[in-house]
């Protein structure tokens, strides 16, 4: 065996696991897929490494690319890791994954505070986006979605309100609820109630009906255009 190899073994190290994470997992509601994903993210992070890519994690483990992709999704979407963005000295943004997530998991379940009413809410939201866009969220979009909720303080049912104006606008894309999220959020608005009074002001009045046809019509107010 080569001895260089041996030595950078030693080099490379070791990370610490902690053993209420090991012993707790499956109560946080992690698999074992799950948890030794977590693992090699933990390991990366330590190791320099914050952003790795699908590829580079499904080397490591028997999952291929693609699988893994969907399970960083899962790992977003349930709450677990979280993707942040950095701006260095040069003003270059970055992203990188963040366990605080995991860790905050950790403490509120030794805490014996409730998570299962939060995360019922939460993924449901993240079905009702899947459905509507027709397609799996990207991890970015899940991170999206949780920063809606936990950096903005949105209401769950204010952020399926914003997702149903972008489907009838017939704009549906992040961008566009994010905008009108924005300017709910800047106007006060706070329950659907409000969101639907505050949207009348600017919807003109359906078209009339004209004798032999019916012209139906979904009026809208473009959010992006709002200064």
């Amino acid at each position: 065996m080569d001895r260089n190899k041996i030595i950078q073994w030693f080099r490379e190290g070791s990370i610490a696991i902690p053993r209420v994470l090991l012993t707790n997992y499956k109560e946080l509601g992690l698999n074992e897929t799950e948890f030794m994903l977590l693992l090699h993210i933990h390991s990366f992070i330590d190791s320099g490494i914050t952003f790795p890519t699908p590829e580079q994690i499904a080397a490591r483990m028997t999952l291929s690319p693609e699988t893994c992709m969907q399970q960083l999704r899962k790992l977003v979407q349930k709450g677990f890791v979280a993707i942040e963005e950095r701006i260095d000295e040069q003003q270059i943004r970055s992203e990188h994954y963040s366990l605080e997530p995991l860790w905050e998991k950790i403490v509120r379940h030794l805490l014996k505070e409730p998570l299962r009413e939060e995360n019922e809410q939460e993924e449901e939201l993240y079905t009702l986006f899947e459905r509507e866009f027709g397609r799996p969220l990207s991890p970015m979009e899940c991170e999206t979605l949780a920063m809606w909720i936990d950096q903005d303080e949105h209401d769950p049912l204010i952020i399926k309100a914003a997702l149903r104006e972008a489907v009838l606008s017939g704009k549906l894309n992040f961008r566009y609820i994010d905008r009108i999220l924005f300017e709910w959020k800047k106007n006060g608005i706070r329950t659907i109630e409000q969101a639907q009074q505050y949207g009348k002001k600017f919807r003109k009045p359906p078209m009339k009906q004209e004798q032999g046809a019916y012209k139906p019509t979904v009026p809208f107010y473009n959010w992006l255009e709002q200064s």
